[in-house]
């Protein structure tokens, strides 16, 4: 039974999807668990949130402080927020939104990392940070551009980030995650109007032949957020079906 009895952990993106379903599986397994996320629909028992833009420098340093003076620590990062971006050729991507996208899905990974491993440092204990690319992070996808782009930087963050922290004691590895069955991937489907079909599109490549389910993701990093993954560092772990095998 993995446990995190007295770790405090903090996700990004927490507010549905893969990172409600991560912050649920860290705290049953005995964290206290912190999320942020730009909006909140419903409150999470047992857990707490915050509003915070992972794109704002700022934000950062107000929530790694504000955790440090209530909790005196911070064990696990889940670097999970992003967003898809448009869905649309190279030539016709709006420059706009490219920046938006590698601002949240890119930056804000950077921003996590940097400033909670300051703290994790002055603690003096280690402490795990997991980031949540894709499969798409690991090969091409040319109708969403910059998302693939984006996650593609996360992967490279995590290889650079683990290589310069491990003497810290601090791990950090990522997880790529195959489309999941989340609000996010059934408004993509809605948005085609043809939902079946999109399913089947986004599906054909993994053997498995279906969605993953967000706590399949959830399992996969809370295994590396705790002391049974103590010596796995710069890990691209696919949570994918198969896919990119």
């Amino acid at each position: 039974m993995t446990t995190l009895t007295d770790a405090v952990a903090v996700v990004t993106g927490g507010g549905r999807g893969i990172g409600a379903a991560i912050a649920r599986a860290l705290q049953q397994a005995g964290a206290t668990v912190i999320v942020t996320d730009v909006a909140f629909a419903e409150s999470q028992p047992g857990i707490v949130q915050i509003i915070s833009d992972v794109a704002d420098a700022h934000a950062w340093q107000q929530l790694v402080d504000h955790v440090d003076t209530t909790y005196g620590r911070i064990d696990v990062l889940v670097n999970n927020a992003g967003i898809s971006g448009p869905v649309c050729p190279i030539t016709e991507y709006p420059d706009d939104a490219f920046v938006r996208v590698m601002n949240i899905n890119c930056t804000g990974v950077f921003y996590g990392i940097k400033y909670v491993s300051r703290a994790m440092k002055k603690y003096g204990r280690g402490g795990s940070i997991v980031n949540i690319s894709s499969n798409t992070g690991l090969v091409g996808s040319p109708a969403i551009i910059a998302y693939s782009a984006s996650k593609h930087a996360v992967v490279g963050l995590t290889k650079s980030a683990a290589k310069g922290l491990a003497t810290d004691g601090i791990r950090v590895n990522a997880i790529c995650p195959a489309p999941t069955a989340t609000e996010m991937v059934f408004q993509l489907e809605r948005s085609y109007g043809d939902a079946d079909a999109v399913r089947q599109r986004l599906t054909a490549g993994t053997p498995m032949g279906r969605y993953a389910h967000p706590d399949e993701i959830a399992a996969a990093v809370l295994f590396l957020a705790s002391q049974q993954a103590s010596f796995i560092t710069g890990a691209v772990l696919p949570v994918d079906g198969g896919s990119v095998a």
